[in-house]
């Protein structure tokens, strides 16, 4: 069980700081994917690739769920062959639920995106998200990026042009704000600054187009030591 050290409401953002916070987001996943099945007999979820993605996934598959009523779909993915190390979808393997892959291997990107889009949800439950010590999250690029602009696309899903060595399919704000809830997780003091930026409604960087409301930030000690006073 981790030790919670802090609960700090900046706005309608709440900050939970831990010493095991992908647990943290694990724990507070199976709450509402339970209480979505609950009232509605079945649930779904986003999950962002990343550095802090699979040990939260590995928490979340000891939680206590009727995971044949979940259905996981991906925030974003790298554009890789099936199978490939660089895949996000590497992350989701072992998830003992229905998965909805993004399909990054074929020719036509821009039509595989639409039809991807095609399968959403009407509104997800929840979205998990991380937070890049350059500010994006899901796969939205900051300035001077070409793609920068994806955070206003009208789409519910799009492409990404070569951003860290691959190019990338990625849900647009549309969805991932109109979710129920969102979850972002960020370890490391190497996301303390991007943290205190979001935090203090810095509009420069990717994150900001994060809905606020319904939203909480889920860090370690490290992450959390620039925290506006």
């Amino acid at each position: 069980m981790a030790k919670r050290v802090n609960v700090v409401k900046y706005g309608s953002v709440s900050v939970r700081v831990s010493d095991d916070p992908a647990g943290d987001v694990a724990r507070s996943l199976a709450v509402r994917l339970r209480g979505a099945i609950r009232r509605r007999g079945s649930a779904s979820l986003a999950v962002s690739g990343g550095s802090t993605a699979s040990s939260m996934l590995a928490a979340l598959v000891h939680e206590d769920l009727d995971w044949d009523c979940l259905t996981v779909w991906q925030v974003d993915e790298r554009v890789a062959p099936d199978g490939h190390k660089d895949r996000n979808a590497s992350q989701l393997w072992f998830m003992p639920t229905a998965t909805m892959l993004m399909p990054v291997a074929g020719d036509d990107l821009g039509i595989a995106a639409m039809r991807y889009s095609e399968t959403l949800p009407d509104r997800f439950d929840a979205v998990h998200l991380g937070l890049g010590d350059d500010g994006h999250t899901a796969s939205w690029p900051p300035v001077p990026h070409p793609d920068a602009t994806v955070v206003s696309s009208a789409n519910d899903v799009a492409m990404v042009g070569d951003f860290n060595g691959r190019g990338r399919m990625t849900l647009t704000p549309g969805p991932v704000n109109h979710a129920r809830g969102r979850l972002i997780l960020t370890t490391g003091k190497s996301k303390a600054d991007m943290v205190r930026r979001w935090l203090e409604r810095d509009r420069s960087i990717p994150v900001s187009h994060v809905r606020r409301s319904a939203t909480t930030l889920f860090v370690d000690l490290a992450a959390a030591a620039k925290l506006p006073g």
